[in-house]
C-alpha cells in the first residue's frame, strides 16, 4: 500500500514539475521580466516578439482599434496586404488620419535605400540590383491611390538609415529593429503601450523623420 501511494506521488509530482518547467520556459512567462523592469522604469513595453512577422494578427486587431495610424516602413509589403486592409476601408469613417513613410526610391546608388539593398543581396540571392526600390515604388503607388481619394491619407518620402519599421496608432507602436543579416519580418519587434517612454520614443522617430521627407509627387 506504501508503495502504491508512493508511486501516485511521485507520479503527481512528476506531472507537477514537468507542468511547471513547462510554464518557466514558455514565451508568455518569459516575457514576464520584461513587462515588470518595464513598469518599473516607465518603458512602456509590453514584450519583445522573436519576429516580425509573428506580430501581424495582434497588429491587424490593433489597427481595427486605431483613431490614427502612423507608418515608418522599409518597403512597405505589409500595407497592401490583408492586415491593412482594415485601415484603407476605414479611412473615410473611423480614422482621423494615416500617415506613410517610405524610403526614396529615386535616389540612386547612394541612397541609404540602396545600402540596405546591398545588405539584404549577401543574404538573399533573389534580390537583384534595384529590386528593393522596385518594390517601394510598387507599394508606394498602391497608397498614392488610396490618397488619391481619401485627403486624410498622407505619403511623403524618407532618405534616412533603413533600420526599423515603425508602426503606431493612438494606443501602440510597433518598433522592428532590422538586423543586418535579416529580413525586416524575421527581426525583432518591440510592442509598446501608451504611456511610456518607448511609445514616446517611437513617436520621435516617426515625427523625425516625417519633417526630414519629401511629399510624393
Amino acid at each position: 500500500m506504501n508503495e502504491f501511494v508512493l508511486g501516485v506521488v511521485s507520479s503527481l509530482l512528476a506531472t507537477a514539475l514537468t507542468v511547471a518547467g513547462g510554464w518557466a520556459f514558455s514565451m508568455r512567462s518569459r516575457q514576464w521580466p520584461v513587462v515588470l523592469l518595464s513598469r518599473l522604469t516607465g518603458l512602456g513595453v509590453r514584450r519583445v516578439i522573436s519576429r516580425q512577422r509573428l506580430a501581424s494578427g495582434e497588429l491587424a486587431a490593433e489597427l481595427t482599434r486605431a483613431r490614427w495610424v502612423r507608418v515608418l516602413a522599409g518597403r512597405g509589403n505589409e500595407l497592401t496586404r490583408d492586415g491593412f486592409a482594415t485601415v484603407w476601408e476605414a479611412v473615410g469613417r473611423r480614422l482621423e488620419s494615416v500617415q506613410v513613410l517610405l524610403p526614396d526610391a529615386d535616389l540612386g546608388p547612394d541612397s541609404w535605400l540602396s545600402r540596405r539593398e546591398e545588405e539584404m543581396r549577401r543574404v538573399d540571392l533573389g534580390f537583384s540590383s534595384g529590386l528593393l526600390a522596385e518594390q517601394v515604388r510598387v507599394n508606394a503607388a498602391y497608397v498614392c491611390e488610396v490618397a488619391r481619394h481619401r485627403e486624410n491619407v498622407s505619403l511623403r518620402f524618407y532618405d534616412l538609415p533603413n533600420v526599423h519599421r515603425v508602426i503606431i496608432t493612438d494606443n501602440v507602436a510597433y518598433l522592428t529593429i532590422y538586423q543586418q543579416a535579416e529580413h525586416g519580418r524575421n527581426s525583432p519587434c518591440i510592442v509598446a503601450r501608451r504611456p511610456g517612454l518607448m511609445y514616446d520614443y517611437a513617436l520621435l522617430l516617426f515625427g523625425t523623420a516625417w519633417e526630414h521627407s519629401r511629399p510624393a509627387k
